[in-house]
C-alpha cells in the first residue's frame, strides 16, 4: 500500500478538478467549470498568493520573517493568510467594510490581522472602485510605516505567472485540449490573462471572453452606469493595470439578478456552493454556448472562483 503525505498546506494549492455543468446546461455544447473553491483558502487567489510570496522570497524583496501587507476584497487575503502562516511571515489584510463579514472571520481564523476601511460610495455587499482605492491607500501607508512587503496584487505580474504556469496547463490537460472558449470575470485580471496566454499558445483558435457586471463595463469600452453590484472581487469600474496589454475576443455582461439566480442554481441543481463571481462566470459561459457564436457544439470553460461560504 502506498501513501501520499504532503509536507504542508502549500502542497494543497492547485490541481483542482474540472466538472461539467450538465444539469443547468444540458446543451448545446458543454460548460466545464474549474473548482477553484477547493483550494485551502477557498478561492483561486491561493495560486497567485503562493507565486507572489515565493517570487519575492527568491529575488530578495521579501526577507525571512518579514511582515506582509495587502489590500484585498477577501480572497487574496485568505490566500495570503494560508501562504504566510506556512512560510512564517506575519500578515495584515486591509479590506473595505463593504465586503462580507465572513471574509474577515476567515482571514482572522487563519492568523491574519484585518484592518477595515470605511466605504466611500459603495454599500454593504457592493464594493466600488473608490472603496478599493481608499483601502489601497491605507494598505500602502501601513506597509511604508511598518517596513512591510506590500503585495500590490493589481500590479504584480506574479499573479499572471501563477495562472499561466498552473491553471492554464491544468485546464488543457483535464479537457484533453478540447476547448473552444475560456470565460471569466476580471478583478486584477491575472486569471484571465494568465490562463489565456497558455491556452492561446496551445491553440490560437481558443477564444477568450471577459465577464463584467451589466452596469459596469469599462473593459468593453462603455461608461460605468453604476459601480455597485453583487459580484464581489470583480468589476470595480476600472481597467486594471495587468489588463492593459491584453486583448480578449469579447466581453460578456451579467446582471445582479442573473448572478443571484445562477448562484442558487449551482447549489440546488449541481451541488456546488460557489460565490457570486462564480455564478456570473457560469451565466456568461452558458450565454456564450447558447449564442451560436462558437458553432453548434462548443466547449466553454470557466472558473468557480470561490466558495459561497465567503458571502454569508
Amino acid at each position: 500500500m502506498s501513501s501520499t503525505i504532503h509536507p504542508s498546506v502549500l502542497d494543497l494549492i492547485g490541481s483542482t478538478p474540472l466538472v461539467e455543468l450538465s444539469r443547468i446546461h444540458p446543451g448545446p455544447g458543454r460548460v466545464l467549470a474549474k473548482c477553484e473553491f477547493l483550494n485551502p483558502g477557498g478561492s483561486m487567489k491561493d495560486r497567485a498568493a503562493l507565486q507572489i510570496i515565493r517570487d519575492a522570497e527568491r529575488d530578495g524583496r521579501l526577507r525571512p520573517g518579514q511582515h506582509v501587507v495587502e489590500m484585498t476584497s477577501g480572497n487574496m487575503g485568505a490566500g495570503l493568510a494560508v501562504v504566510c502562516v506556512a512560510t512564517s511571515h506575519p500578515f495584515t489584510a486591509v479590506m473595505s467594510r463593504g465586503n462580507s463579514p465572513a471574509r474577515r472571520a476567515q482571514m482572522e481564523a487563519l492568523g491574519a490581522r484585518v484592518d477595515l476601511v470605511d466605504q466611500v460610495d459603495g454599500s454593504p455587499g457592493r464594493v466600488t472602485g473608490a472603496d478599493i482605492a481608499a483601502a489601497e491607500r491605507h494598505a500602502r501607508e501601513l506597509a511604508r510605516e511598518s517596513g512591510a512587503f506590500y503585495v500590490d496584487q493589481f500590479n504584480n505580474r506574479s499573479g499572471v505567472r501563477a495562472h499561466e504556469s498552473t491553471t492554464g496547463p491544468e485546464i488543457w490537460q483535464q479537457s484533453g485540449g478540447r476547448i473552444d472558449a475560456f470565460v471569466t470575470g476580471v478583478g486584477t485580471g491575472a486569471s484571465l490573462v494568465g490562463v489565456s496566454r497558455f491556452l492561446r499558445a496551445q491553440s490560437p483558435g481558443v477564444r477568450v471572453y471577459a465577464v463584467e457586471p451589466a452596469r459596469s463595463r469599462p473593459l468593453d469600452g462603455r461608461d460605468v452606469e453604476s459601480p455597485q453590484h453583487v459580484i464581489q472581487g470583480t468589476g470595480y469600474g476600472l481597467v486594471p493595470p495587468l489588463w492593459r496589454d491584453f486583448t480578449p475576443d469579447g466581453c460578456l455582461a451579467v446582471s445582479d439578478d442573473e448572478a443571484i439566480r445562477y448562484q442558487r442554481e449551482l447549489g440546488s441543481r449541481e451541488g456546488l456552493f460557489a460565490g457570486f463571481s462564480s455564478a456570473a462566470n457560469v451565466s456568461a459561459a452558458i450565454q456564450l454556448a447558447r449564442s451560436g457564436e462558437l458553432g453548434q457544439n462548443p466547449t466553454v470553460v470557466t472558473l468557480l472562483c470561490d466558495t459561497g461560504l465567503k458571502y454569508i
